[in-house]
């Protein structure tokens, strides 16, 4: 046996000291152990900290990715259900046939009544009356009101076999939907492409679904003993009601009525579509069904149409929709007393154009309201 003294055991020459904490070439006390965790091939802890992470962000992402997919599809479902059931009319058209499909880049022009439908009356008449265009890039919409006082030529129809002079809300009692869109066809010279017709009851449902909606009015008025202060109101069901239908008290009557409606449907689309019903399920659920229970479209407007319309808008705020008032120069009276407004024939032809030739922005620049 050789007697040479062994050398004492050392850490290989690429250690460093600071390995010892590690844990990496032995038990921390500088022994050389047997085959170290590295060169065995298994994971430190900060490696596997590094493997998991990809894992849990997958995960996450996945999850994220679920409850979207979730969330559209419940927003499709009841978008769905709510188009399916909108109740449709063939006959609200003058002739449903004669409507053109719409060419991209080009207006659409819906006729909106409202109808003073409601149980316990027979008959109804419409109590307000607009056309709404949709211009050919998306980006505004145009509500046009026409008062219902105003002296036009009612087309020949079933109760006066002849063309003849009256209030243009005669048009829905002679004729309904159909003889007003015909009325205002004739009026203006515009391709009316579809109707939407809401009554008493449905605008009540509406906007008490939503939660009612805030507006300013300019004058105090009262409406069967229901009193309207002036500045920013709230308003919901019979009293949102009774505030878009008062007039005589106003100071320029119809003019000022036909004004608060716009105002009305203007804060409505709004609430509609604002963050609060559309971030809510349920409420955007109920939403869509109170518009689906409440309105009358004409056959035109199917549920791939509607989808098609909704997916082309390009409305970015309140701003978009722009109100419009039909016009009028002066007053008269009838030979059988009737109390009406008279036409602006100038400014009804200029208004005309600007319809038919997607023109809008240029004639309310020229024609502040």
């Amino acid at each position: 046996m050789s007697n040479t003294p062994r050398e004492p055991s050392r850490a290989p020459e690429h250690a460093d000291p600071d390995d010892e904490h590690l844990n990496l070439w032995g038990n921390g006390e500088g022994d050389a152990g047997p085959e170290t965790a590295e060169a065995a091939g298994a994971p430190t802890k900060a490696a596997r900290k590094k493997h998991k992470w990809p894992k849990i962000f997958l995960s996450a992402l996945l999850v994220a990715v679920l409850l979207v997919v979730g969330v559209l599809f419940y927003y499709f479902r009841s978008v769905s259900a709510a188009l399916n059931g909108v109740h449709r009319d063939p006959s609200l058209m003058p002739d449903q046939t004669a409507v053109q499909p719409i060419e991209p880049g080009k207006p659409i022009n819906f006729v909106l009544m409202g109808t003073d439908g409601r149980p316990g009356l027979a008959g109804s008449r419409s109590d307000s009356l607009m056309v709404a265009q949709l211009s050919g890039d998306r980006q505004h919409l145009y509500l046009v009101s026409f008062l219902r006082d105003m002296w036009v030529t009612i087309p020949a129809n079933k109760v006066v076999p002849k063309d003849s002079k009256a209030k243009i809300n005669a048009a829905y009692s002679w004729g309904g939907p159909a003889l007003t869109i015909k009325t205002l066809h004739r009026i203006t010279g515009v391709q009316m492409d579809h109707a939407v017709i809401i009554d008493f009851p449905g605008f009540i449902a509406l906007t008490n679904e939503i939660g009612g909606v805030t507006v300013y009015n300019p004058q105090a008025g009262t409406m069967d003993g229901e009193h309207f202060d002036q500045g920013n109101i709230t308003l919901s069901g019979e009293r949102a009601l009774k505030y878009v239908r008062e007039r005589k008290d106003l100071a320029n009557g119809d003019l000022d009525r036909a004004a608060r409606q716009r105002t009305m449907i203007t804060a409505i689309i709004e609430k509609s579509m604002s963050g609060g019903v559309i971030s809510n399920p349920k409420k955007f659920n109920d939403v869509m069904q109170v518009y689906a229970k409440n309105t009358t479209v004409d056959s035109g407007l199917t549920s791939a149409n509607i989808r098609k319309i909704a997916t082309s808008l390009r409305l970015k705020s309140g701003t978009s929709i722009v109100q419009v008032q039909a016009p009028i120069s002066g007053f008269g009276k009838s030979k059988d007393g009737q109390a009406y407004d008279i036409v602006d024939e100038q400014g009804l032809s200029e208004l005309s154009s600007a319809l038919k030739q997607d023109r809008m922005a240029d004639y309310v620049a020229n024609h502040p309201q």
